[in-house]
Order: structure tokens, then C-alpha cells, then sequence
């Protein structure tokens, strides 16, 4: 357990050393499931008594066993964590389950299961639309992963255990949406630094522990001094995962801009919906995993359904949430980031620079790789988007 005003410290000491906890419970005899992305159902790993345990890479350390597996033109924040599993980096797992995210990340899933030999391994090939039938098709999916993990484990899942496991999550994603409130004052009372250092904590501990470590950080934050000063730059970055501190560190120390909200996978698109209670809880995990979860990986329906319809209001459709955002957390830039060679990001990328075009927010868009290196090209950009919009 965390020491009363000890949060912020903890999870920093997890952030440095993720897997150390993990370590410690595996000792202890519990199964730790990895995942990559995320749209497996944590809530079936944890109603069985598995820890999930989300799979990141690391941009502090270049690939260089993956290269053989992934072609170099593929996203290197996927060839990194692949890199870092050839590498026995995740030996501690006792199995990995992953997702049809993108085609490199079908691919990949394919490869884990190949060549990294895991007590257990498991692809969902999750859907890309959210018509009925597909969500149909997406119940049906997660019936099989639930089956072959009550094999694996050799325990049975009713529905009230599983119904416990959805509502210890909810309280997670309630949690996280009150910290993410403390970004809205100006200055804001987190910085987008420490907001990652706190998910990347959350995804690598048992639920429990991360919903009393969020609300000792909660506590914490409202009781200390302000840590941070007003500045005219309040920024909302959107894109492809951001898992390391160092981009935002170079924007909110060196730049002196305040990253205020977020629409990223490592950030708020995990928390910001909650499963829906239902009668059969795969039908709220199905809809919610497919429909509820904003990631390009996804198609609306009617951007294809319904051609006809008005650009706008198609893109109001798909990007209106960006501008609840905008006005509840009083945005005034907008950072579109995303990874070299990653399509589902790149190609939204027009679509959303439309929208906040037609809302009036300036952007700027930044493509990078998975690494530190990238940095100091990024560094001279973002300085002169500051100094327009400042």
C-alpha cells in the first residue's frame, strides 16, 4: 500500500520500474496477462483472477532483433515492444492477448504467437465497424477469448463475477476522469508529465491497487501547493500512443506550455466512457470495446454508409467530442502527433485538422518515430506553433 501523501512518489517509482510489482505478485502465484492497445477486455482477465499487464516498448532503446520480423517501414512503436519480447523483457508474462488494432498489429499478434513461446496466447480479431452485426460479431469474440481463458485458468466465469470485475474498472475510469477535472483551472493543477507517468502506473498493477494508489494521487494534488504556472499556451495533443514523458516534458519545461486534455490511447481514450451494466455484461463489453472506445482504428458507420451526408457534419459526427474538450478545458492549440508509418493515425490525420480548422483552433501536425532521437526536430516545430498562438 501507498504511505498517505506518498502517491505522486509511487507511481513514479513504477513509471521507472513497471514491471517490478508485477514481478512481485508472479512470485506470489498470480498469473500476469499481457496486452497490447486497448481493446481487450481487461475485465475478463481480472473477473478470472489474472493481472492484465499492458505491453509498451521503450523509445529509450533502438530495435534491434525486431528488424528481422518487421520491416523498418512498419510502426516502430510496435516493432520497439516486439523488440523488447525477443529480447525476454516480458519473460515474466504468462500469456499475451491482442487485438486486430492495424494490419502491422495483426501481423505482429501472429508473429508474438510464433515465436515467443507463452503458456498462453489468444488473437480477437476485433472488428473495424460498428454496424449491429459487427458488434454481434464482437460479443461472439469475446464469448471465445472468455472460453479459452476459463480453460486456461480452470476456473468458470459467471456473470456476477464478471459483472464485479466491470464495476471495479468503472471506478477506475471515474477516477481518472476526476484527476483529468484537475487540468481545468488555469494553471492547471497536473501536468500532462505527471498524467502519463500515473496511466503508464495504472496499466501495470492489479485494478485494485490502482484505484486506491489514484485516490491517495487525487488527494495529494488537491492539497499541495500549485506546482505549475499559468501560461498562455493551453494545449490539447492528439494521436498515436505517447507512453514516455519526454515529449510532453519538452513542450510544458522547455517550451513553457501547459498540456491541458488529451485524445490518446495512453491517456484519456481508456477512461472517458464506462462499460454499460447490462443483463449478459459481454453485450456492455462489446459495445463499449468496439463502439464507446474514439480510436481511428474504427470506422462510423455513416462515413462510408452514408456518403451523402455533409462533410462537416460528418466530421462533426466523428471529432465533436474534440470540441466538448476544447471548450471544458479551455483549449487554445491543438498538437496533432502522430507515428511514422502509422496509417490508422496518419490518414485521420486531414479529417481532423478539417474540423478544428472549421472550430476556429489553430494545429500544427508532427510526425515522429518511437524514440528520443526524434525529439529535437519536434523541438523547433512546436516552438513556432507556441510563438503564433501565444
Amino acid at each position: 500500500m501507498t504511505e498517505a501523501g506518498k502517491g505522486l512518489l509511487r507511481v513514479k517509482e513504477i513509471y521507472r520500474n513497471r514491471s517490478h510489482r508485477v514481478k512481485e505478485l508472479r512470485e506470489e502465484g498470480k498469473k500476469i496477462m499481457g496486452y497490447v492497445c486497448l481493446y481487450p477486455a481487461v475485465e475478463i482477465m481480472t473477473s478470472l483472477g489474472l493481472i492484465p499487464y499492458r505491453i509498451l516498448g521503450d523509445v529509450q532503446e533502438p530495435p534491434t532483433k525486431a528488424d528481422a520480423y518487421l520491416p523498418p517501414t512498419s510502426c516502430s512503436f510496435l516493432r520497439s515492444a516486439l523488440d523488447l519480447g525477443l529480447k525476454n523483457r516480458y519473460d515474466f508474462l504468462d500469456g499475451v492477448v491482442m487485438t486486430h488494432t492495424c494490419d502491422v498489429g495483426e501481423k505482429m499478434a501472429r508473429i508474438w504467437q510464433m515465436y515467443l513461446n507463452f503458456p498462453y496466447s489468444y488473437f480477437v480479431d476485433t472488428p473495424h465497424t460498428i454496424h449491429e452485426a459487427a458488434i454481434k460479431q464482437h460479443k461472439e469474440l469475446l464469448k471465445d477469448f472468455k472460453n479459452t481463458l476459463e480453460a486456461f485458468t480452470g476456473r468458470e466465469l459467471s456473470s456476477e463475477k464478471l459483472k464485479k470485475a466491470i464495476k471495479v474498472h468503472n471506478h477506475q475510469r471515474a477516477l481518472m476522469r476526476e484527476l483529468y477535472r484537475l487540468r481545468k483551472p488555469d494553471p492547471p493543477l497536473i501536468s500532462g508529465t505527471e498524467i502519463i507517468q500515473v496511466i503508464v502506473a495504472l496499466i501495470s498493477i492489479p485494478v485494485e491497487e490502482g484505484n486506491e494508489l489514484l485516490k491517495q494521487v487525487i488527494a495529494e494534488i488537491m492539497a499541495r501547493k500549485p506546482s505549475l504556472q499559468k501560461k498562455s499556451a493551453r494545449l490539447l495533443v492528439w494521436g498515436s500512443i505517447i507512453d514516455d514523458t519526454s515529449l510532453m516534458e519538452v513542450i510544458e519545461e522547455d517550451l513553457g506550455a501547459n498540456v491541458v486534455m488529451d485524445d490518446t490511447c495512453v491517456g484519456s481514450r481508456g477512461y472517458f466512457s464506462d462499460v454499460e451494466f447490462t443483463e449478459d455484461p459481454l453485450d456492455g463489453l462489446a459495445r463499449h470495446y468496439l463502439v464507446e472506445l474514439r480510436c481511428p482504428r474504427t470506422f462510423k458507420e455513416n462515413v462510408f454508409n452514408k456518403i451523402k451526408k455533409e462533410h462537416m457534419t460528418d466530421l462533426e459526427n466523428r471529432f465533436g467530442y474534440l470540441k466538448d474538450y476544447v471548450r471544458e478545458w479551455n483549449v487554445k492549440g491543438v498538437i496533432l502527433q502522430s507515428l511514422r508509418y502509422c496509417d490508422t493515425h496518419g490518414y485521420e490525420v486531414p479529417d481532423v485538422r478539417d474540423y478544428l480548422n472549421y472550430i476556429g483552433l489553430p494545429s500544427i501536425y508532427l510526425e515522429h518515430d518511437y524514440s528520443k532521437a526524434a525529439l529535437s526536430s519536434l523541438r523547433t516545430k512546436l516552438q513556432a506553433f507556441l510563438e503564433v498562438i501565444s
